[in-house]
Order: C-alpha cells, then structure tokens, then sequence
C-alpha cells in the first residue's frame, strides 16, 4: 500500500524503536507491518490482519492503539473500496490477551470517578470510549469490511467481528461474549451491536450466559452472512471484497450509509437519505459510465465521482 509512508506512520505512534529495532516496516512488496498488525492493499481492496498467531491474536492494548490509528489513516486512501479483517494462522481472536488484566488495563491508571457534580469527565470511561474507536470505524468506514473468521472469535474478537459489515466464516468456528466470566460487560459494541442482528432476548441470553455457540448456531441466529470450508475461508472472503470493489464506490458508499442509518432512524428520515444518496448516484460519472459500459457491453471503470 503506497499511501501510507514510513514518516506518516512514525508521526501516527506506528515505529517504535528500541535498541534500534523497528517495529513497523515497509516490505517491498508494500506490505506493512506494526507491532500486532499486518496492512496491505492489493488493488482496491485492504487486508488488515492480527498478527499474533502464537498467541491465538488476543488483544492488548497496543494492538487496539494500532487499530485506531490506522482507521484514522485509511480514510485519506481514496483507491480503497472494501476491507478484509482476518487473523493470522488458526484463530481469528481469543479476545483480550488475559495477562492485560490488573494494572493500567486501558491507560487510565488507578483513577476513582468523579464526585456527585464534579465537572469532569471520568478517565475510565474516557479510556473506555477510546478503545473503542478501535473497531467503531469499521463500521463507520465509508467502504464495506468484512471479517474473515476462522478458530475462534470471543470476547473482544467476536466483538470485532459485529463491527463489520459483513461475516464470512470458517466451519468450526466459535464465537461467544465472555465477559461476565470476569465480572465485566462487552464494551466494544457487544451490547448494542449483537441486538440489532439476533435481537435483545437472544443477545441478552448470549451475553448473561457467556455461552460459546459454533458457526452454524451463529449463522441461523443471523450473525454469520457466509459458512465456508476452512480452506477457502480466504479465497471466499477475497472473492466478495473484489466483487464489492468492482461496484461504483460512490453507490456503495450511499447505500451503506443509507442501511446503516435504518437500524435507529425512522423511516421517513431513512427514505430521505436513500432519496439523497440516489440523487448523487443519478448525477454522477459513474452512473454515466455504468449506461456507457452496459450499452457497449463493457465492464465499467468507475472513477468514485
């Protein structure tokens, strides 16, 4: 991926040096690689993969740190049409690397809430709120993500799976919300993403019980968008960015914004928006080049205009 420099990176908090080791390298072949992910661009589409196999891509802090950063940087990549989320090696994510509990979990240190009326913002949910940024923009990406999704995806990696658009998995796949394990709650999007696809009771359930489901109970329940063989988990999942990426981006662009507003605004002010997105759509070049290349029997070239 071109767009992303080695100084914009260092700028960003990505290299880190230490006793001359850095720690987020260039390859020539454009790939990038931080301390606990791995960025590339093929064509227009990205693939963002957690990069600590050996311990089944549990999360820590900096690993979220990261993933923020580069959200905020991949909205200056204009060539960007869809994004693939997948683990390296056998499991997607294990959620939070446990040997982050105890101590300053989310860098807010041993901080107490503010008193009755003090004017100031707890620390602890201002740290919270900052994690997780770390997978809201996904969802609020103006290109379609997809998660990939093989092994497991618990706790915070189910969590980051929900934050996509899109869920291709692997047979023997797991996915569960585990929090309540340790006298927490998901607080990554868990509680307001999971309702909205198999319902309150069902999330409630989910989330009370800190149950496991498999990949075939998840994608009955609504969670899952794909099943697949685990050998062509990732072939699948190019397959569809591809297919997404050879959309007109403007069109995409609208109608997710349009799809992602019906989950809580009503529906005079959801036929609003697809009437305003369809009006730029209609106005554009690429609708323009979408009739120039059907009636020439062409594939398109769409320019995102």
């Amino acid at each position: 991926m071109h767009e992303l420099s080695a100084i914009a990176l260092q700028e960003r908090g990505f290299v880190h040096t230490v006793h001359g080791l850095s720690f987020a390298q260039q390859s020539k072949e454009g790939v990038f690689f931080m301390e606990t992910l791995r960025y590339e661009r093929v064509g227009h589409v990205g693939w963002l993969r957690l990069n600590r196999p050996q311990k089944l891509n549990s999360m820590t802090v900096q690993m979220w740190e990261e993933m923020r950063t580069l959200g905020q940087e991949l909205q200056h990549d204009a060539e960007l049409r869809a994004l693939v989320v997948i683990g390296e090696g056998r499991s997607f994510s294990t959620g939070i690397d446990t040997s982050q509990f105890g101590g300053n979990l989310l860098g807010a240190g041993d901080t107490k809430p503010p008193a009755p009326g003090e004017p100031r913002e707890d620390p602890l949910v201002a740290a919270i709120l900052r994690t997780q940024e770390a997978f809201t923009w996904l969802e609020e990406a103006p290109y379609p993500t997809i998660a990939a999704v093989r092994g497991h995806a618990l706790g915070a990696g189910m969590q980051l799976a929900l934050a996509c658009d899109i869920r291709v998995v692997a047979h023997g796949a797991q996915f569960g919300l585990l929090e309540h394990r340790y006298g927490l709650i998901p607080d990554l999007g868990g509680t307001q993403r999971l309702p909205r696809l198999v319902g309150a009771g069902k999330a409630k359930e989910l989330i009370f019980t800190a149950k496991i489901i498999d990949a075939e109970e998840a994608q009955r329940l609504g969670m899952v968008e794909q099943l697949v063989d685990d050998n062509t988990l990732e072939q699948t999942a190019a397959d569809l960015a591809n297919h997404i990426a050879a959309q007109s981006p403007l069109a995409v662009r609208q109608a997710k914004r349009a799809i992602n507003a019906a989950l809580d605004t009503p529906i005079r002010q959801g036929l609003r928006l697809e009437a305003e997105g369809q009006a730029l759509c209609i106005r554009s070049d690429d609708f323009k080049e979408a009739i120039r290349a059907y009636k020439e029997r062409q594939i398109p070239q769409y320019k995102g205009r």
